[in-house]
């Protein structure tokens, strides 16, 4: 396996990812699944991904189970929140952060999370908000890096000059899902 650090942080990751969004679930397929991680760190993969949203949280709560009595020093984790988990809670409002935050780190069984994106932009909510509520859990020690997933390189400008002007802790990366695989050489 090889790796390399994930963008400009200080995290070194495989360059294959275990990805949760489609194979990850509870009921009968749940043991295959925690298998499928276990096989996946045996092998050297070492960057879990997931989202509060993959199964309404059931693919945090089987990595959950899955990385229970890991060394924590094994994996870097990283989760996203964006999507609704029910009719009242989406977005990137404070509230929210904190809320669906607090929600995946209890499902993960795990302090903090390594990589915390933003799933995809939110038009609703102001983008100071959004940076200082990110910044604010990047301080309690409960999120490593941040990171953004699908977001126009104008948004993540506009975020980035938010922390350089009010001294929040500054955003690290921007994750285009499926796009490498997507492009022709």
């Amino acid at each position: 396996m090889k790796y390399r650090p994930l963008g400009s942080s200080k995290l070194v990751v495989s360059e294959i990812a275990f990805g949760s969004w489609l194979n990850l679930s509870e009921g009968a397929a749940k043991d295959i699944a925690i298998a499928c991680v276990h096989r996946a760190l045996d092998r050297g993969i070492t960057l879990i991904d997931t989202a509060n949203v993959y199964g309404r949280g059931a693919a945090e709560r089987v990595l959950g189970e899955a990385l229970s009595g890991i060394p924590r020093d094994r994996y870097v984790l990283a989760t996203k929140l964006y999507f609704p988990m029910s009719s009242t809670d989406k977005g990137l409002s404070r509230a929210q952060i904190f809320k669906q935050l607090d929600a995946s780190l209890l499902r993960l069984r795990v302090d903090y999370v390594d990589l915390y994106q933003c799933h995809r932009y939110d038009a609703d909510t102001p983008l100071d908000e959004t940076m200082q509520a990110l910044s604010d859990v990047v301080r309690a020690g409960k999120v490593r890096y941040l990171g953004f997933s699908e977001w126009p390189v104008e948004r993540v400008k506009a975020a980035l000059a938010i922390p350089a002007s009010r001294n929040l802790f500054p955003a690290n990366l921007n994750i285009r899902c499926c796009t490498a695989a997507l492009r022709t050489p």
